[in-house]
């Protein structure tokens, strides 16, 4: 049985794989009539029974109802149905082309026709990028101008694929795509961006592709319009545009893609409604109802044996000048097979009788007409209909996978057609006084994802905003070096200039000449012809939460570009400018399936989540996730409070306790001693002169970073500084004043030489007595050990350690909001609370240091004090998994993160510094089980973590305010809630990894 099942397999895998239908033998003889028949099914035999069956039990007028396809809406109401079913019962009509509505209504309305229909209906949809052109709540893929711009195909083929899924889940058999036309008329107002460009044989390789995706798949493809509707100025819906070419120019030009797609086994074609006196001089002559373009033109010198499709008859360039019932038979006698839209059909098929009758056509011409029409529908699998599964439609027709190509479609699409100097990618985020501006339409998700790369101010502007207005945005613009504008108002409207009015050039061009300007097109690639050629230009080509989010990441590097521009604009930007320029390998943003992860399986995150939440465990958080340097999953959940004063964001800050240790000292450490000015391997005393006499003088610092160094695990400094619950008066006051300016809290301002004291404390603490008969200190991970290496820092550079790490690491990285003492640049708003400290300041801590310490510390301190987002974190992580280096910006060298992060001691799990899994299998410690030895990251006592692992260049940010309102509250710890959900990352992955050595191991 399973012999036999993998065979027909294998069957069907090669008829599918093949290019020529017509090469195909059976029974070990090639059947030479088969080449015109692009419809001959595998099962021959059973196709033709099934053909003449159907054929056969039904009379000649019964018959002549498949020649017809009207139109369905998924929108309206039981009266339109209605209609339709009476269309189906009494005239048999061949299909139906859906547009406007929903898929599980869509889905609903099929199935009922199908049950009531003699023969298999054909259900047909005009869905060029993707059903969501006609129903709602479907992801939409890019339009033809857009996949123009792909370097390659082989994205184009994948879509067609993807589209012909969705048509199969919903019960439908022909797409009419591609659109096929050479758009050589930039003010086309018909086809445009429905056009893949200007030049006849791009225009032909990716409509093939596109036509080979549907058909390999199951979906009968249409080519359309022929001969060609992209050198016209009006549109055929509302008019009969008029060609005026020679038959020699379009047959060289506008017909070469339709000569390319017969070639490789086009199924299907639609005529348009043009009037081309080269082709057929007859007055208001449409070339849909010309049997010299139709019969002649397409059917024998071009040697199409398909099914031909008339453009809708309800369009003005045909229904304008011929009444409803007449167009029909007028397009039956130019030769076409089927009739879309008609208006009348038992009017059509009556005069389509007195037709025969009257010898303008043979009944056997009709019959077999509707004999093709019968193999293309058991070709597409109408010889046994299926009920449509509505359970779970919209989830399956908006899966990852289609997510992901959509993603892919237009990061490869977007073009840079200017770089003065190679400006773009921005390196320097440091150096850079950066402001963003979105013209016209909402450009949120752009300015959003700006924000992920360096420090912007972000401005919005109108369409044809007025001069007081352009004024008012220039002022504020002055005092920034580079504007990166987002022109969103785009319209596809040649006679409006697309959208772009003549206030928004003048202000574009007088902002371009006072500064860096990065101009984004976010639409039609033709309104570039409206906007001033600035030295730094990038197409979109759309407007969606796509490309918005995508252009950020071409612009500072995360993403190489590498679109093609398809059409010319003006005299210097012509088509093919544009093409490969590359990245510089900072995070980019995707989701799971995109580095081989489950989403399925990441979604189990939200439970824990939402769980942990509804216990208390903490008000809310964010979790990320990143492979292979792409962010694949960042999430935030919950509120500030219990009391849900303010909902968390991705963007919200947290205090990160002691993830400050790994990420602010200990990188500090890193870097000196990957420059050779510190050695791991000699004493504290010898870059500290003052300890040189104490008891830290003579610890090595690599056993001070390995907490074996003897310090002990922590001093309450604050408590010599309250009394009976109260703050000493010699130590804090209410408001700052002279010699107590050191804010510890909000009104709360300590003495400025608190610092000096703790430090003091700190060094004159006693050290542990070693174990019995032990010559080294035995592992107790103590908080001293950070002072001492904040002091080490700060003695090596003479400069403050947030100065330095700011300077040297956040900075050049773009960390804008990675920072200690953060009130001092951005507003408390963004931060998340911490405890009610009841016991020590007396207040809720928001924006302030939670450890005592640090903030008596001044709010800089070497184990305690910074505070980031999750980008920040993961940015720094992906640092440390490129060995020192991220974008241009080199930090250490690798054989330092090495060092620094492998398990240093047999008595503990730790790094230098950095936290590791249990060294025993099967545990993880603050690590989740599954996560390897290599990984390395360190937790924070605010309830936060963060873990990279090099085996699988993974990277895991965890950030809530576990001690809101309450420090002693230990539900997350209990819990092992960020442990969990470092294994559900891992099982993600695993997932993919089963699922192939599955389908290996059936192989």
């Amino acid at each position: 049985m399973r012999v036999k099942v993998w065979s027909i397999l294998v069957a069907v895998f090669i008829f599918f794989q093949s290019d020529a239908v017509m090469g195909l033998e059976i029974s070990g003889e090639k059947d030479l009539d088969m080449g015109k028949d692009p419809f001959l099914s595998l099962d021959e035999n059973l196709q033709m029974a099934w053909v003449d069956s159907v054929f056969e039990n039904q009379s000649f007028e019964d018959r002549l109802g498949q020649l017809f396809m009207v139109a369905a809406y998924s929108n309206k109401d039981e009266r339109h149905k209605n209609d339709l079913a009476r269309l189906i019962t009494e005239h048999n009509i061949g299909g139906l082309i859906f547009f406007q509505g929903g898929p599980v209504r869509q889905a609903n309305l099929t199935n009922y026709f199908q049950t009531i229909s003699k023969v298999p209906l054909f259900i047909a949809m005009d869905a060029e990028w993707g059903v969501s052109m006609r129903l709602d709540s479907v992801i939409t893929f890019p339009k033809a101008m857009t996949l123009g711009a792909l370097p390659d195909d082989d994205l184009i083929y994948e879509m067609g694929k993807e589209i012909a899924f969705q048509f199969k889940e919903l019960g439908m058999h022909i797409n009419f795509a591609p659109v096929v036309d050479v758009n050589s008329n930039p003010n086309n107002p018909v086809i445009g961006y429905r056009a893949f460009g200007e030049e006849k044989r791009l225009v032909a390789r990716k409509s093939v592709a596109y036509m080979k995706g549907l058909q390999d798949h199951g979906v009968i493809a249409n080519a359309k319009h022929f001969p060609g509707h992209g050198d016209t100025e009006s549109d055929s819906h509302y008019t009969l545009p008029v060609i005026r070419h020679s038959e020699t120019r379009i047959k060289d030009i506008d017909l070469y893609p339709y000569r390319e797609l017969i070639d490789n086994d086009l199924m299907s074609v639609m005529v348009a409604h043009l009037h081309i006196p080269s082709l057929d001089s007859e007055r208001n002559k449409a070339t849909s109802l010309s049997k010299y373009v139709v019969s002649d033109l397409l059917k024998r010198q071009m040697n199409f044996d398909g099914l031909v499709f008339t453009d809708a008859l309800n369009m003005k360039g045909v229904s304008g000048f011929i009444k409803p019932g007449e167009v029909e038979l007028a397009a039956l006698l130019a030769g076409n097979d089927v009739l879309v839209f008609s208006q009348d059909v038992p009017k059509a098929k009556s005069l389509i009788l007195q037709a025969i009758a009257e010898g303008k056509i043979s009944q056997e011409e009709v019959d077999e007409r509707i004999r093709k029409i019968l193999r293309a529908k058991y070709w597409a699998g109408l010889g046994r209909v299926e009920k449509i599964e509505t359970n779970n439609l919209v989830k399956r027709l908006n899966s990852p996978s289609a997510e992901l190509l959509t993603e892919k479609l237009y990061a490869k699409a977007i073009t840079v057609t200017a770089n003065k100097d190679d400006f773009l990618p921005i390196r320097q985020l440091d150096l850079k006084k950066l402001a963003s501006l979105t013209i016209g339409g909402n450009g949120q998700e752009f300015q959003k994802k700006l924000d992920k790369y360096a420090k912007f101010e972000h401005f919005q502007i109108g369409k044809g905003a007025d001069a007081g207005s352009l004024e008012n945005i220039q002022k504020k613009l002055k005092d920034f070096d580079t504007v990166i504008i987002g022109v969103m108002g785009i319209s596809n409207s040649p006679s409006r200039s697309f959208g772009v009015t003549m206030t928004d050039f003048n202000f574009l061009k007088k902002l371009g000449e006072e500064k860096n300007v990065v101009l984004v097109t976010f639409g039609n690639a033709y309104a570039s012809k409206y906007v001033p050629e600035l030295p730094y230009n990038i197409l979109a080509y759309e407007n969606n939460t796509f490309t918005q989010r995508i252009v950020p990441e071409v612009i500072f590097g995360a993403r190489d570009a590498h679109g093609i521009l398809p059409v010319s604009l003006n005299l210097s930007i012509r088509a093919g400018a544009g093409g490969y320029l590359p990245g510089m390998g900072r995070l980019s943003y995707s989701i799971p399936e995109s580095q081989g992860m489950d989403s399925k399986i990441l979604a189990r995150i939200d439970t824990v989540m939402e769980i942990s939440i509804r216990k208390r465990a903490f008000p809310g958080g964010v979790v990320l996730v990143a492979k292979n340097g792409q962010i694949v999953f960042e999430k935030a959940y919950g509120h500030y409070d219990y009391s849900k004063s303010k909902e968390v964001t991705t963007e919200t800050v947290y205090d990160l306790a002691s993830i400050t240790k790994v990420l602010a000292t200990t990188q500090a450490v890193m870097f000196l001693a990957s420059r050779g000015v510190i050695d791991m391997d000699k004493p504290i005393g010898r870059y500290i002169p003052e300890l040189r006499n104490t008891n830290k003088g003579d610890l090595i610092l690599k056993d001070i970073l390995a907490h074996e160094a003897g310090l002990v695990a922590f001093i309450p400094h604050y408590a010599k500084t309250v009394e009976a619950g109260n703050w000493k008066s010699e130590f804090y006051r209410p408001k700052a004043e002279p010699g107590y300016s050191l804010p510890v809290s909000n009104d709360m301002f300590a003495l400025n030489s608190l610092r000096d004291s703790l430090w003091i404390w700190t060094v004159n603490s006693d050290l542990r007595k070693p174990e019995p008969g032990r010559r080294k200190y035995s592992y107790v991970y103590s908080d001293l050990t950070m002072y001492l290496m904040q002091a080490l820092v700060e003695t090596m550079t003479n400069q403050p350690l947030d100065e330095f790490l700011d300077q040297n690491l956040y900075a050049p990285l773009g960390l804008h909001t990675m920072a200690f003492n953060p009130l001092k640049k951005y507003s408390k708003e963004l931060v998340a609370p911490t405890e009610d400290d009841i016991t020590f300041r007396k207040r809720l801590i928001q924006g302030y240091v939670h450890d005592p310490g640090a903030a008596m510390y001044g709010g800089v301190a070497g184990h305690a004090g910074l505070f980031g987002k999750a980008n920040d974190l993961a940015v720094m992580m992906q640092m440390m998994l490129n060995g020192g280096k991220y974008a241009d910006v080199n930090i250490f060298d690798e054989d330092t993160v090495n060092e620094f992060t492998k398990r240093q001691s047999t008595q503990s799990r730790r790094g230098w510094g950095w936290d590791k899994p249990e060294p025993e299998k099967g545990k993880g410690g603050s690590a989740g089980v599954l996560a390897p030895k290599s990984t390395f990251g360190h937790t924070g006592f605010t309830g936060t973590c963060v873990w990279a692992d090099p085996d699988n260049d993974l990277i895991f940010v965890f950030l809530s305010n576990r001690v809101h309102p309450d420090a002693n509250n230990n539900t997350l710890l209990k819990d092992a809630v960020r442990p969990e959900i470092h294994d559900i990352i891992y099982q993600a992955m695993r997932s993919n990894v089963q699922q192939k050595g599955f389908w290996n191991l059936m192989e």
